[in-house]
C-alpha cells in the first residue's frame, strides 16, 4: 500500500446499527465496570499477597527444604552411602573377582583349549567322511535320480497333450460358443433395461425432491434466515464492540479511583505516621540511645573487660600454683645447655650457626 495514499472511508453503517449501538454501550459499562474494578482489585491483592506473603514463604520453605533434606541427604551421601559403597565394592573384588579371575586363568582355560582341540579333530574327522564316503555316495544317488526323473517327464507330457486336446474339444470350444451366442446379448439387454428404469425412476425422485425440499428451504432461507442472521450478526458485533469499549472505559475508571484511594489511604494514615515517626519517635530513639543504651553498653564494656582480667589473673595464678606443684613433686626440670652463637673471631666461614643478627644473638 502506498504510504502517501489517505485510508479509504469507512462503510456506511445502517439505521439498525446506529439505533443498537447507544443503548448497548450503556447497558454494557454498567455490567461491565463492577466486574472491571472487582478484577482489578482482586489483582492488586494478589500482587501484595505475591510480594508480601508468598515470596518470604516460598525463600522460608526453600531454607527449610535445603536444612532437613539436602543437608542431611548429602550427609548421609559422604558419611554413610559411600564409605559402604567403598567397602561392598573392596568386598566384591576380593570375594568375587579375584576367585573368579583365578577361576577362569587355571581352569576354563585349559579346559577350553582341550576342548577346542577335540573339537578340531572331530571336525577333521568329519570331514575326511564328508569327502571321501558321503559326497560320492550323494552323487550317485543324484545322477540316478534324474534319470527316473527324465522318463517320469517324458510320460507326463504325452499324458498332459492327451487331457488339454480332450479339454479344448470337450469344454472350452463349447463354453465359448455359449457365451457369444446367448449368455452376451442377453446381459446387454438386461442391462440396458435396468439402466432405462434406473434414470426414468432418478428423474422422477429429483424432479419430487426439487419441489418438496429444496425450493422451500432455499425461498426459507433467501426471505427469513439470511436477513435474521444479518440482523444478529450487526447486534452480536455492536455487542462486543460495547463489551470491549465498556471494559476500556472501565479500566480507566478503576485505574482512578485506586489512585484515588491509595491517595486518601496515603494522607490519612502514612503521611500521620511517617510525621510521628519523624517528630516524635525518632528523638525518643535517639534520647533514649544516648541517655539510657550508650551508658548501659560503656558499662558492660568495663565489666566484661573487669571479668576478663579477672579470668586472666586466676589463669595465671592456677598456672604458677600448678608449677610450684610440679617443682615441689619432681624437682626442678633440667635446662638445656647454652650454644654459643657469636661469630667466630677471624677469617672463619660464616654458617647457619654463626649467625650475627639481633633476633639469634646471646
Amino acid at each position: 500500500m502506498d504510504p502517501q495514499k489517505p485510508p479509504p472511508p469507512p462503510p456506511p453503517e445502517g439505521c439498525l446499527t446506529v439505533a443498537v449501538r447507544v443503548p448497548v454501550r450503556i447497558v454494557a459499562l454498567v455490567l461491565v465496570l463492577p466486574v472491571r474494578m472487582a478484577w482489578d482489585a482482586l489483582a492488586a491483592a494478589g500482587r501484595f499477597l505475591h510480594r508480601a506473603v508468598l515470596r518470604p514463604l516460598g525463600r522460608i520453605l526453600l531454607l527449610l527444604a535445603h536444612a532437613l533434606l539436602v543437608l542431611p541427604c548429602a550427609a548421609l551421601w559422604r558419611r554413610v552411602l559411600v564409605p559402604a559403597g567403598k567397602a561392598l565394592a573392596w568386598l566384591g573384588r576380593v570375594l568375587v573377582a579375584v576367585p573368579l579371575g583365578w577361576l577362569y586363568t587355571y581352569l576354563l582355560t585349559p579346559l577350553g583349549h582341550a576342548l577346542a582341540g577335540l573339537a578340531r579333530g572331530t571336525g577333521a574327522g568329519l570331514a575326511w567322511l564328508y569327502a571321501r564316503v558321503l559326497a560320492p555316495a550323494g552323487r550317485g544317488a543324484a545322477r540316478l535320480l534324474r534319470g527316473i526323473g527324465l522318463l517320469l517327464a517324458a510320460a507326463g507330457a504325452g499324458v498332459y497333450a492327451a487331457v488339454s486336446w480332450l479339454a479344448r474339444y470337450l469344454l472350452v470350444v463349447p463354453a465359448r460358443w455359449l457365451y457369444a451366442g446367448v449368455l452376451a446379448p442377453a446381459g446387454r439387454a438386461l442391462a440396458w433395461l435396468v439402466g432405462a428404469v434406473a434414470t426414468a425412476l432418478g428423474a422422477a425422485l429429483y424432479r419430487t425432491a426439487r419441489v418438496l425440499l429444496v425450493l422451500p428451504a432455499l425461498v426459507l432461507w433467501r426471505r427469513l434466515l439470511a436477513p435474521a442472521g444479518r440482523a444478529l450478526a450487526v447486534v452480536a458485533r455492536e455487542i462486543g464492540d460495547a463489551l470491549g469499549h465498556a471494559w476500556r472505559v472501565a479500566g480507566r475508571v478503576s485505574r482512578a479511583v485506586g489512585r484515588i484511594l491509595a491517595t486518601l489511604f496515603r494522607w490519612i494514615l502514612v503521611e500521620p505516621l511517617r510525621w510521628v515517626y519523624r517528630t516524635v519517635l525518632t528523638p525518643a530513639g535517639h534520647l533514649v540511645r544516648d541517655l539510657v543504651l550508650r551508658p548501659a553498653a560503656e558499662a558492660a564494656r568495663g565489666v566484661g573487660r573487669s571479668v576478663r582480667q579477672a579470668l586472666a589473673t586466676a589463669r595465671d595464678t592456677v598456672r604458677q600454683a600448678r608449677a610450684d606443684l610440679r617443682r615441689a613433686l619432681f624437682g626442678e626440670p633440667p635446662r638445656p645447655a647454652s650454644v654459643g652463637r657469636r661469630e667466630l673471631r677471624g677469617r672463619a666461614t660464616r654458617t647457619l650457626d654463626s649467625s650475627t643478627t639481633a633476633l639469634t644473638k646471646d
